[in-house]
């Protein structure tokens, strides 16, 4: 260990939460994106296979997405977050399907990339519908990664519902 990489503590939270996958592959365009779109820099993270999605009792995972949004909720709280970002990922319509998240082709055995595309935008819906369940009074927005035919990725708001 060294102590040649020194940071100061903040004594003050940023308010935000990013609740994405561990998909590590991803990780620098979601710092990137979350900082050069949202201007978000300083952000509590609760990364974990499927993202937003490991909230939603989609496929066999109820108890385990039970658990999480009361981990969630607790951190909202604990941390006083005003704003929570749920992201999702997955392989544009011609993308690799390598990029589909992980933890749904777990969940959803067999499924397709745009099955499980579908499914991630009704469980964006439903989280969105229950937000106070989880998220307490902050508010509430959904991002969907895309992983395209040239590996490029983008960020876009996904519209639930």
């Amino acid at each position: 260990m060294t102590d040649t990489l020194r940071r100061q503590w903040a004594r003050v939270r940023s308010g935000a939460l990013v609740i994405a996958c561990s998909d590590g592959r991803l990780q620098e365009a979601t710092d990137a994106f979350l900082a050069d779109e949202l201007g978000l820099t300083e952000y509590d993270r609760l990364y974990m296979p499927g993202g937003g999605g490991a909230l939603a009792a989609s496929g066999r995972d109820f108890l385990r997405a039970q658990q999480l949004r009361r981990e969630c909720h607790y951190l909202v709280e604990l941390h006083h977050v005003d704003r929570v970002l749920l992201l999702f990922h997955g392989p544009s319509t011609d993308g690799p399907a390598d990029a589909t998240c992980a933890d749904y082709r777990r969940k959803l055995s067999g499924a397709s990339a745009a099955v499980i595309r579908a499914r991630q935008v009704r469980d964006a819906s439903e989280l969105m519908e229950r937000r106070d369940e989880w998220a307490g009074p902050a508010a509430v927005s959904a991002y969907w990664c895309e992983v395209g035919p040239t590996l490029r990725i983008t960020f876009r708001a996904m519209e639930p519902g």
